[in-house]
């Protein structure tokens, strides 16, 4: 697009009040950055709207947008963060007790919830939960938009309207629309890439050196793993801008830049580490998910994902709009663009795109470890990178027509090699082709405006030897007088036209925003579509929750005993509606919390790090559950309305949350089965555990009658069926999913035991997979184990004080999983890391104390916060002595 473009926009805002003076505008600069921003921020916000509207998803329709995590884990995680704020909590910065029987919130904040963005939910009513998290998302997009169009401004000079347009482009990318709106955790590192460019900026040219560390500290803060990705991204442009730019021609001023650079980064890293260590430490103690050897999507399948309306998890999502990826594949062939400027950002753009398919670079992408899931998490910097090139081959004027045409055969020959890929949609060929129509229109409209520009005005094909505008010596951010002059002389020489000619360059940037905006918004209504039909979905909330939020709060004993509110659709049901129950899911599930209570017979998925409630009274009273709610629902779950059921809750006697043992050693039978466990935990023998015999798909055992029988099986898919009673439904799928113990019936007064079985697949059966629960012997020991336990038990948000028996001997058990950071001590001693007891945090007795006292300290914290306040010394001392040269 022709500067004329921007200088009748400027003349026409003048015309309505502004300084329309003759001479300099010496806010000039700042003000399209502003225009621009803001223009790309409306624009997006209205377009991620529109793609929800169209997708007919909430809060514009009916259905629901919670796929896959989006609905497991950061919609009960903003809930729960929501009533943290107000003070509704149980718990503290420190520790969840309402997840996994007590979790490190400190490391789930810094994993989920710690972006500025994130403290909006505070403002919305519980019931709307899914709406703060919708405006949350749609923020952080916005944010990205404005920030990218901003950086645009600043790397070069050119017209605003289109900066806006482009940077609305990166903002609803591909990768926005299939991985980070899903993900709104990975939305900061979409917002910190222009920004962290910005602060390369900065330090290139020896600005801002206080600002610049804050930035990076804030990019961290919100979310250090795609803060990472980012920071990598930002130092390939900081790079190519090194090697380019007027101010950094000799090899000493690009040494000074790239270390001012590095110490931001630095400096801004050491700031965030107190969040970001704990996280890291956090990730060390997780369970471990399996690991994953990375497999590079076929070219194909990476070509049709530069197309809109395709979706994928197995390929790159680079789909930036065809007139944005026209004009990036013209950089190449731009000869108005000076030589190094095309080379340098043509090689990033290619090596970037090569660096995603090859093991190495993807591991150093991705911090060393390939990730679960998604494999190409970091294709933002890639719509950052294209989107910079659309940028420095478009901001001096339309590219002549050979330019054009070579950008155009690129593409469509790139559409031609996607041809085949199975993630080619109905919609893309279509959308692409009616973009790329406007797209042309506005080109031509472009060109046309450019050979009526006036002799008195400069076109847009006037360059220095970099093809940028060159800075002040002195690194503000005031163009430089050519620019000035050219900007001056064509808004002066504008004053003639007629109105058809001046408003030629208009019509061409409508034109431009009108394809783009077309594009995105199929490509979020069929990408939303797309995730619906094909992966798994969680509904709406509703009643249900409603309900169940009602009764937990109604029966809440906190901490004489623990309320579980049971299953509640969508997962992390004690975020959503409060308790204290044993589901959890987070990146940072403790390998300790997974694998003892998957060893108890509780079910778990995503590979271990979301166990799931329990309903058994065994483990109800190992962990202190004295009242368990109980849903029925009145309507199959559907995605386009919120479930409605009956809730009921029951209260029954358990031992208090922290118990006295006879000994370090617990006692009951031997033995690798989940009944076995739960009897050495208990410290009694409550189950008959027969030998069952195996016939085809059925066992037959013998047990006492009137007993329960309990089936485990974890690695078991199908049914099981007692003689007489109802299939029960068990859905092991190893190694994501564990399926949980289940209760099959009473044993008649025979005492026969005949199941049988119906199982998806071949029957992996443990050794011990049945168990019979005598009712009677469990009473006993919930009798003894509360005649023993601790007479009063007091907890704060992350210490839990109980008052003992006097004379108490053995061990006492707190009923929590002994992840790091508990440290506990008997009587008046000083605080020790606390031992376990088959997973359960535990303390020693001698017999004299009558107290104990555990407190949690999420690790990490101490060291993050001695390097935190290291690197707030480096950044005052930064401040200082920036200010002694400014004064000098």
């Amino acid at each position: 697009m022709p500067p004329v473009a921007e200088t009748v926009l400027d003349e026409v805002e003048a015309e309505g009040g502004e300084d329309a003076g003759p001479g300099p505008r010496t806010g000039a600069p700042a003000r399209r950055g502003a225009r621009a921003a803001g223009a790309a921020a409306l624009l997006t916000a209205v377009l991620f709207c529109l793609a929800t509207a169209l997708s007919r998803s909430h809060p514009f329709g009916p259905v629901t947008r919670n796929v896959v995590d989006l609905g497991q884990q950061y919609l009960p995680y903003h809930a729960y963060w929501r009533s943290f704020l107000r003070g509704e909590t149980h718990g503290d910065a420190f520790l969840n007790w309402n997840s996994g029987f007590g979790a490190n919130f400190l490391g789930d904040v810094g994993t989920y919830l710690s972006s500025p963005v994130d403290l909006l939910v505070v403002f919305f009513p519980a019931d709307r939960i899914e709406l703060a998290l919708y405006v949350v998302t749609a923020v952080k997009i916005t944010a990205a938009g404005a920030a990218m169009a901003a950086l645009l401004l600043r790397l070069r000079p050119g017209p605003w309207p289109v900066a806006a347009a482009l940077g609305t482009a990166y903002a609803l990318s591909g990768w926005t629309f299939n991985f980070g709106s899903t993900v709104p955790m990975w939305l900061d590192g979409l917002a910190a890439f222009p920004l962290l460019c910005l602060v390369g900026e900065w330090a290139r040219t020896g600005r801002r050196p206080v600002l610049g560390p804050l930035v990076v500290a804030l990019a961290w803060i919100a979310n250090f793993y795609t803060a990472y990705m980012a920071t990598l991204g930002a130092a390939v442009v900081l790079a190519v801008r090194l090697l380019t730019a007027e101010e950094t021609a000799t090899a000493r001023r690009r040494l000074a830049g790239a270390l001012r650079a590095a110490r931001s980064v630095l400096v801004g890293v050491g700031l965030a580490a107190p969040l970001v260590a704990v996280v890291f430490l956090g990730t060390k103690t997780a369970d471990p998910t399996p690991e994953v050897t990375f497999a590079p999507a076929a070219w194909t399948d990476v070509l049709a994902r530069f197309l809109p309306a395709t979706a994928s998890t197995a390929s790159p999502a680079l789909f930036i709009g065809t007139p944005a990826l026209l004009l990036a594949l013209t950089l190449p062939f731009n000869r108005t663009v000076a030589p190094r400027v095309r080379a340098a950002l043509t090689a990033a753009v290619v090596l970037v795109t090569l660096s995603l398919q090859w093991e190495p670079t993807h591991l150093l992408w991705h911090a060393g470890a390939s990730p679960n899931g998604v494999p190409y998490r970091q294709a933002f910097v890639l719509c950052g990178l294209l989107l910079i090139a659309a940028w420095f081959s478009v901001a001096g004027g339309v590219p002549r027509p050979a330019a054009l045409l070579a950008g155009g055969a690129l593409l469509g020959g790139l559409a031609w090699a996607a041809r085949g890929s199975v993630d080619i949609d109905r919609w893309t060929f279509p959308a692409s082709g009616a973009a790329a129509l406007l797209a042309l229109i506005a080109a031509l409209l472009a060109l046309a405006a450019a050979r009526r520009e006036p002799s008195g005005a400069v076109g847009g094909n006037h360059r220095d030897s970099t093809g940028t505008a060159p800075e002040a010596p002195t690194g503000d951010n005031r163009e430089n007088s050519t620019a000035t002059a050219r900007q001056d002389s064509a808004r002066t020489a504008l004053k003639a036209p007629a109105r058809p000619a001046r408003l030629l360059p208009l019509l061409a940037v409508l034109l431009l925003v009108a394809a783009q905006a077309g594009e995105a918004a199929v490509t979020g209504k069929r990408i939303e579509e797309q995730q619906r039909a094909e992966v798994a979905w969680s509904p709406r909330t509703g009643p249900w929750h409603e309900a169940a939020a009602r009764e937990v709060a109604r029966a809440d004993a906190w901490p004489r005993h623990r309320t579980d509110p049971g299953e509640v659709p969508g997962g992390n049901d004690v975020l959503l509606v409060g308790g204290q129950g044993a589901d959890y899911y987070s990146s940072l599930t403790s390998e300790t919390t997974s694998r003892t209570l998957v060893s108890l017979g509780f079910g778990a998925y995503a590979k271990g790090r979301h166990p799931v409630t329990l309903d058994n009274p065994v483990t109800d009273a190992l962990f202190s559950v004295g009242t368990r709610m109980r849903s029925e629902p009145a309507e199959p779950v559907r995605q386009d309305a919120p479930p409605r059921a009956t809730v009921t809750a029951t209260t029954v006697p358990v031992p208090p949350l922290v118990t006295v043992r006879p000994s370090a050693r617990p006692a009951g039978p031997s033995g690798d089965s989940a009944f076995a466990r739960q009897e050495r935990l208990l410290g009694a023998s409550v189950y008959e555990l027969p030998a069952p015999r195996r016939t085809g798909r059925a066992l037959a055992a013998h047990c006492p009658a009137g007993s329960e029988v309990w089936f485990w099986a974890p690695q078991y898919r199908g049914t099981a069926t007692l003689a007489g009673q109802r299939p029960v439904r068990f859905d092991g799928k190893p190694p994501a999913v564990s399926a949980a113990m289940g209760a099959l019936g009473t044993v008649p007064a025979s005492g026969e035991v005949r199941i049988a079985l119906d199982p998806e697949g071949r029957a992996r059966l443990p050794r011990e997979p049945v168990g019979c629960l005598v009712r009677a012997r469990l009473d006993t020991a919930v009798d003894r184990l509360t005649a023993t336990g601790a007479t009063r038990v007091r907890t704060t948000g992350h210490t839990v004080t109980a008052a003992l028996p006097p004379g108490s001997t053995g061990v006492a058990v707190l009923a929590v999983p002994r992840i790091s950071g508990w440290s506990c001590a008997a009587g008046n001693a000083d605080l020790r890391p606390a031992r376990a007891y088959e997973g359960l945090v535990a303390v020693p007795l001698d017999g004299r104390a009558d107290t104990v006292h555990c407190s949690f300290r999420p690790p990490g914290l101490r060291l993050g916060g001695a390097v935190g306040a290291a690197a707030l010394l480096a950044l005052a001392a930064t401040g200082v002595l920036h200010r002694r040269r400014s004064r000098g």
